[in-house]
């Protein structure tokens, strides 16, 4: 229930819709119940007694009345698909929004596939239970009501002979809802794995095919759709079994309306019109009960939906501005530090990653950050801009602890370039700018150079409007981080944090790239995460970092002085035969 009050909250911005569907569906529920009243009279006064005039008036009245219902209905369609449509286009903003919300812990634990779920497949299902709600929904109950009250009007005797077996069907309808419920949020859940095994399988099409792995990738489809096929097939089951236990209660209600009936009219208590009536009063009792059955598949999805969806709503940030949070001036100077800052994730069990760092870096300085994989240099990086907040320790940003300050502004003075580029379909040009939608050709060619992306882009049939398929498919990987480097250079960030972001760049490239980052740097701090130790050799500083810790700080030949790991790392690259003369310190690069 308090999911559905949440949506609920979603179609107050269209309750003069609902509210006018409702209306008019109030409205041609009374002309219905009207009918079968307009027949008892023709029975009874026209085609009893003779009267043809009674029956031509009462014919074209009720075929007046049918007209209007038309109309009507259409109305009440018209507005409660506005309804609908409104609630699932202001649901999917919200989800959106609250998505692009999420820090990077929040996305850490959400599936693609399961978010893309929530926003198509579940918003798809609350739509269909506002609109059902405000059409047939609550056009059964309403019926069901009015045409109870009608019937025990009509014959009151004949009603208290049916209200047990009322009793009966709606206990039913009541436990059948209660049991589809959980099982169609089963379903959904079935469904998330599947687009979860679908999502990976697309997204991961070319290592599939590149490893010839797909027969495994058709299995755990196969596995993910059998699960899915067969928790539906359950719920079916259930929805076809009571289909025809409610007829069954149809045709005995019809029996007993039909003998009891017959036989107070022979004895002169009912005319034939008013068991004419009361049979169409009991079918529109009845109807209405099998109506909701047959819906409550849609309404138990929705509510389901509805459960999912507030599921993503209602997760916060974990990354969250404090509530006196200072704007951190323009001018502020590019110092970063960590002060014995500790980290873990908190889906891996709390083991730390990162344990208690100690970093400084001055305006201006690049520093370089080294280690073997899974060491944490890309959890520290990410620490800077706040992606993360630290579990222990401070990082700071001139001197003031990036928690106390807001994250936009943070972020205005940080950019960071991952390892994997993200590239989006458009232009190249397009790309270059997403950070600075502003910028002239100029700037962006001039970023484009210092990233050396700028011969190559050249070399594209449309140049800096050249098309890039979705994810950059159509470029090298080497053009991807150029593209995402120059990207982030057009911003002038007064941090710049490339995360192993020239993995994929030949040396001689890369060494032209970092020569021209040089000549730009002015007071700009750099951070690099590498592996390989040509890119850090011109760092200022160069931090060595195993199993989450600093084992070594310092430049270049100090580190090949002083430090056993770094020397490790050097040699395993460059080759033995540089090892002997390491120790010197003379020793240069």
């Amino acid at each position: 229930m308090h999911h559905l009050q949440r949506t609920v909250a979603f179609v107050r911005p269209y309750r003069k819709q609902a509210v006018w569907s409702l209306l008019l569906l109030t409205a041609l529920v009374v002309l219905d119940l009207a009918l079968p009243r307009l027949i008892q009279h023709v029975i009874d006064r026209g085609i009893a007694q003779g009267n043809q005039a009674v029956v031509v008036r009462t014919a074209l009245l009720m075929l007046g009345i049918s007209a209007v219902s038309v109309f009507i209905a259409l109305g009440n369609n018209l507005f409660s698909v506005r309804a609908g449509e409104g609630v699932a286009r202001d649901l999917r903003e919200a989800l959106f929004l609250k998505i692009q919300s999420f820090s990077y812990g929040n996305l850490d634990r959400q599936k693609t596939g399961v978010l893309l779920v929530r926003l198509t497949s579940d918003v798809a299902a609350i739509k269909g239970l506002i609109q059902i709600s405000l059409r047939i929904g609550t056009r059964a109950p309403l019926m069901f009501l009015g045409s109870a009250v009608l019937m025990v009007s009509t014959s009151p005797r004949l009603a208290l002979m049916l209200l047990p077996l009322l009793l009966v069907t709606s206990v039913l309808i009541g436990l059948f809802i209660l049991k589809s419920e959980p099982l169609f949020r089963s379903v959904q859940a079935k469904l998330d794995v599947l687009n979860g095994v679908l999502q990976e399988s697309i997204a991961g099409a070319r290592v599939v095919k590149s490893l010839v792995r797909s027969d495994f990738e058709q299995r755990r489809f196969e596995q993910a759709n059998s699960e899915m096929t067969a928790r539906s097939v359950k719920v079916m089951q259930l929805l076809s079994a009571m289909n025809p236990v409610l007829v069954l209660c149809i045709n005995v209600g019809m029996v007993l309306v039909i003998g009891a009936g017959g036989r107070s009219a022979i004895e002169g208590e009912l005319s034939l019109g008013e068991i004419v009536a009361f049979t169409n009063y009991m079918l529109s009792t009845m109807t209405p009960l099998v109506m909701m059955t047959m819906l409550s598949n849609m309404w138990a999805a929705g509510l389901a939906s509805s459960a999912r969806v507030h599921e993503v709503l209602s997760l916060q940030p974990e990354v969250l501005d404090a509530p006196a949070a200072r704007v951190l001036g323009a001018n502020a100077p590019a110092r970063v530090e960590l002060r014995d800052v500790s980290f873990a994730y908190r889906n891996e069990g709390g083991e730390p990653v990162l344990k208690a760092v100690d970093l400084r870096a001055e305006p201006g300085q690049t520093v370089a950050i080294l280690g073997a994989t899974g060491s944490g240099k890309s959890t520290l990086v990410h620490l800077i801009p706040r992606f993360y907040d630290v579990s222990d320790g401070q990082v700071l940003y001139a001197d003031q602890d990036v928690r106390d300050v807001t994250q936009a502004s943070l972020l205005d003075h940080v950019a960071m370039v991952p390892q994997e580029a993200r590239l989006f379909a458009g232009t190249v040009r397009d790309n270059i700018r997403y950070g600075k939608p502003d910028a002239d050709d100029a700037e962006v060619e001039a970023a484009a150079r210092v990233a050396q992306a700028h011969d190559f882009i050249q070399e594209l049939p449309d140049k800096y409007d050249a098309a890039v398929a979705p994810r950059g498919a159509n470029l090298s990987g080497g053009q991807k981080q150029r593209i995402a480097i120059a990207r982030a250079l057009l911003t002038e960030p007064d941090v710049l944090i490339l995360d192993d972001s020239t993995s994929a760049v030949d040396v001689e490239t890369e060494t032209k790239f970092q020569a021209a980052l040089a000549e730009r740097r002015r007071e700009r701090t750099t951070f690099i995460v590498a592996q390989r130790i040509s890119t850090v050799l011109r760092a200022d500083k160069i931090v060595v970092l195993e199993h989450g810790r600093v084992v070594a700080s310092g430049t270049h030949p100090e580190l090949l002085r002083d430090s056993a790991v770094y020397q490790e790392i050097y040699e395993s690259q460059l080759g033995s035969d540089v090892a002997p003369g390491i120790l010197e310190p003379s020793a240069t690069p």
